[in-house]
C-alpha cells in the first residue's frame, strides 16, 4: 500500500512531522537529484523541491500514480504547471502561502528605496572614489500602484505605510473591497497607471498575466516613474522594457528576468537606469523554518484526514 512522503529535507530536520510508525508513512527526501529515492509509485504527499526548474520540478509526476497532495514551497505554481496533466482527479495542488510574504514584500520595499534614493549611483561612486551629492528622488509623498493584491501584494502595502506615500492604490484579478481601500479589477489598468510613480508587479504567471507588462501597459506609465518586477519574468516583456530603459523614459527595479538567469551579454544588464536582483524574494533565513512549519502542519492534516491549507487547485474540478 502506497504510504511514502517526498521531502526535500530529511524528515529528522522537520520538526512537527507525525512520527512515520504512528502515521504509517516512509519519509523519503528527495531534492531534485538524479536518483528517486523510492518508486515514485509509492507517494502520496509530494513536496516539490524549492527552487528548481520545471523539468526537475515535474519529473516524478508521470510515476506518482498514487499521490494525492502536490505541494510547492513557492508561492506561484508555474513551475509545476505543465505536468499536472499526469495527475489523477482529486489530487490537491498546494502553495506555500504564508512562507515568502514577509521577504518577498522585504525585498520589494529594498529595492525600491534603492533605486529612488539612487544607492546603486552611490555604491558605483564609492567604487570610483566620487562624492555623488545632489537632489534624489523620496518615497515619501509618491503614488504607488501594486500589480497583483494576494498575500504577498497585501504585505508589501504593510510595508509602504509607514513612508507616508500619497496613494497606494491596488489592482488584482477581479474587484474587491479591502479594509485599506477598494482593490480594483485588471481592466482599469490603463486608467491606473499614468497616475502612479512606481508600479510594483506582484501576480501569479498564468496565461493571463504573461506578457501583462507589454509594450502598451509601459508606454501608459508616467515619464520617470519606476518599474519593480517582483513577480516572475514572464510577466514582462523584456524587449519593451528594454526599450524604455534605454530611451530613458522609465526606470526599473527587477527581482525577475526573462530569460532566468539573466546570461552574460544581456542588454538588460547594462540598460540605464536599471537594478537587477538575482530572484532571492523568498530566499532569505526566514524561508527554511517557515518551511518546515508548513510542511509538517500539512503532512500532520493530511494524516488526520482534516481539510489542507493552500490548496489552489483540485484536479478535476
Amino acid at each position: 500500500m502506497a504510504k511514502d512522503v517526498w521531502l526535500p529535507y530529511e524528515a529528522h530536520e522537520i520538526q512537527g512531522l507525525p512520527e512515520a510508525s504512528e502515521a504509517g508513512l516512509d519519509y523519503r527526501c528527495w531534492d531534485g537529484g538524479p536518483d528517486f529515492p523510492a518508486d515514485p509509485a509509492d507517494c502520496v504527499f509530494y513536496v516539490v523541491p524549492y527552487m528548481k526548474p520545471t523539468e526537475i520540478a515535474v519529473r516524478p509526476l508521470p510515476a506518482m500514480t498514487s499521490v494525492r497532495v502536490v505541494q510547492t514551497l513557492t508561492a506561484g505554481i508555474d513551475h509545476v504547471q505543465p505536468g499536472l496533466g499526469f495527475l489523477a482527479p482529486g489530487v490537491r495542488l498546494c502553495n506555500a502561502r504564508g512562507v515568502h510574504e514577509a521577504s518577498t514584500a522585504e525585498l520589494a520595499l529594498g529595492l525600491i528605496l534603492a533605486s529612488l534614493r539612487g544607492i546603486p549611483r552611490f555604491v558605483e561612486g564609492q567604487r570610483q572614489e566620487e562624492w555623488r551629492s545632489g537632489f534624489y528622488p523620496a518615497l515619501a509623498d509618491k503614488s504607488v500602484l501594486i500589480v497583483g493584491y494576494g498575500s504577498i501584494g497585501s504585505a508589501i502595502e504593510d510595508r509602504l505605510t509607514p513612508f507616508e506615500c500619497a496613494r497606494v492604490a491596488r489592482v488584482a484579478r477581479s474587484s474587491r473591497a479591502t479594509e485599506r481601500g477598494p482593490v480594483h479589477p485588471l481592466t482599469e489598468l490603463p486608467s491606473l497607471l499614468p497616475q502612479a510613480d512606481v508600479v510594483v508587479v506582484s501576480t501569479p504567471l498564468t496565461e493571463d498575466t504573461r506578457g501583462l507588462v507589454d509594450a502598451a501597459f509601459l508606454a501608459r506609465m508616467k515619464d520617470g516613474a519606476l518599474l519593480v518586477n517582483v513577480a516572475r519574468g514572464p510577466v514582462v516583456d523584456t524587449s519593451a522594457l528594454v526599450a524604455e530603459l534605454e530611451s530613458g523614459r522609465l526606470t526599473a527595479a527587477l527581482d525577475v528576468t526573462d530569460p532566468e538567469p539573466l546570461p552574460a551579454g544581456h542588454r538588460l544588464w547594462h540598460a540605464p537606469g536599471v537594478l537587477i536582483s538575482p530572484h532571492v524574494g523568498g530566499s532569505t533565513s526566514a524561508f527554511l523554518p517557515r518551511a518546515q512549519r508548513l510542511m509538517a502542519a500539512q503532512v500532520t492534516k493530511f494524516v488526520a484526514g482534516e481539510p489542507l491549507d493552500n490548496v489552489v487547485r483540485t484536479i478535476g474540478r
